[in-house]
């Protein structure tokens, strides 16, 4: 859609303003917020650099908790996805070839299901069906955020479209950040950053198996790093391997036949034979947590606010819990009448998610460092941790519940299914 046409398809909210809400990134956490906000009254335009269907074509898949199920249930669209993704009923989790291997089951907590896996484009692809039949919603694409102006009661926004010579400006009330781990808004918002790139890098790659997955979902732990199975479709299954960066970067460039020779030493067995499907992909890992959610008439969501290692696939859950959580505290802040730009509405958002947060960020970290360590004593420490996991039910279910979203404060989204 091109700037010119906003003022014909996207009523004006109130004199001097062209939105309530100008969300800058249309990925899964962008999209979902403003999906959720698509009975709210409010109006929004929905910004993404890249066309709709280079974004939609990214080759990822993703562990979505039982929370998000819920969120997606809440907006209306769990119905459209659950058909074209796995449901998993069993988590194994495992230290090298040591025997005390840990299995969860959807029993520990009364539930038909542990977790979902989904590819990229399934999620974004039914998020952005919705998004466009959403009345409310108007999609800017491709289009690039210049400059952002923050007044006392908007946001002037400088935007420039592909193929157009001028930038045109968007006045909003308020400004979502949604626009990935480099995120030009926080940076241009003067909003820091803490954190660390990890000594590991990630290969991803797409794996057919001769045994079937059986809805498992394994993590096998190495002194190397950590190695994620997460089931497919078609009997295939998405593989993260962890690894030192140069040990990560040989397995990217490794020889096929070689590369899934290890991988099937690296499985011991449990797959049977596998076959390699499409390239290898890989990215560095990093930690991080921005200084501020918030500011006024600013707030970040997904990447943009927060990274974690993907150990326990906690990332895209992370950003979908944000979506949901400031999708209820805008909605209330406009139900009350009140500015849903004012700094006082949008902390209630970030004492709520960045507590939870960082509570999901330190959960990673320790588990990639304790399992990624060949000393014995922290070999023997965690051995004796996996060891209560399987005879301690209470702290069993504790973490079962951790890893699905089920801990802390569920969005009122979550609780309409």
């Amino acid at each position: 859609m091109a700037l010119e046409q906003l003022a014909e398809t996207l009523s004006t909210p109130q004199l001097g303003y062209d939105c309530d809400l100008a969300i800058v990134g249309g990925g899964i956490a962008g999209l979902t917020l403003a999906c959720a906000l698509k009975d709210s009254g409010l109006k929004i335009i929905l910004m993404e650099a890249k066309p709709q269907s280079v974004a939609a074509a990214k080759g990822q898949a993703y562990n979505i908790s039982l929370l998000s199920e819920r969120i997606f249930q809440g907006i209306g669209i769990w119905d459209k996805i659950l058909p074209q993704i796995v449901t998993y009923r069993h988590i194994r989790l495992s230290d090298t070839d040591h025997p005390g291997v840990v299995q969860f089951y959807p029993t520990d907590l009364g539930t038909e299901a542990l977790g979902y896996v989904a590819e990229h484009q399934v999620l974004l692809t039914c998020l952005q069906e919705l998004a466009q039949n959403c009345p409310n919603v108007s999609w800017l694409c491709p289009a690039e955020v210049i400059k952002a102006e923050y007044q006392a009661d908007a946001v002037e926004l400088e935007v420039a479209t592909v193929g157009e010579i001028s930038k045109s400006k968007i006045r909003t009330r308020l400004l979502i950040g949604a626009d990935g781990a480099k995120s030009r808004i926080r940076e241009s918002a003067g909003i820091r950053t803490r954190g660390w790139q990890y000594w590991q890098s990630c290969v991803v790659a797409t794996i057919k198996t001769e045994k079937p997955h059986n809805n498992t979902a394994f993590e096998r732990f190495w002194p190397s790093g950590p190695t994620g199975i997460l089931p497919l479709p078609g009997n295939r299954c998405r593989v993260v391997w962890t690894a030192p960066h140069a040990e990560a970067e040989a397995l990217r460039v490794l020889d096929e036949k070689e590369f899934i020779e290890k991988l099937e030493r690296r499985m011991g067995g449990l797959l049977g034979r596998l076959e390699l499907e499409g390239s290898r992909f890989l990215f560095k890992v990093q930690l991080m947590q921005s200084d501020r959610y918030t500011l006024p008439r600013l707030a970040l969501i997904g990447d943009a606010a927060h990274c974690c290692h993907p150990v326990g696939g906690q990332g895209i859950n992370m950003g979908i819990r944000d979506a949901g959580a400031l999708a209820e505290i805008i909605q209330t802040a406009h139900q009350q009448g009140k500015d849903i730009g004012d700094i006082q509405v949008l902390k209630r958002y970030e004492s709520w998610r960045k507590r939870e947060n960082l509570a999901i960020l330190g959960f990673t970290d320790f588990l990639d460092r304790v399992f990624s360590n060949n000393w014995l004593p922290v070999v023997a420490m965690r051995r004796f941790g996996l060891w209560i996991l399987r005879t301690v039910p209470p702290i069993k279910v504790y973490a079962l519940q951790l890893m699905t979203g089920l801990r802390g404060r569920p969005p009122q989204l979550a609780s309409r299914c």
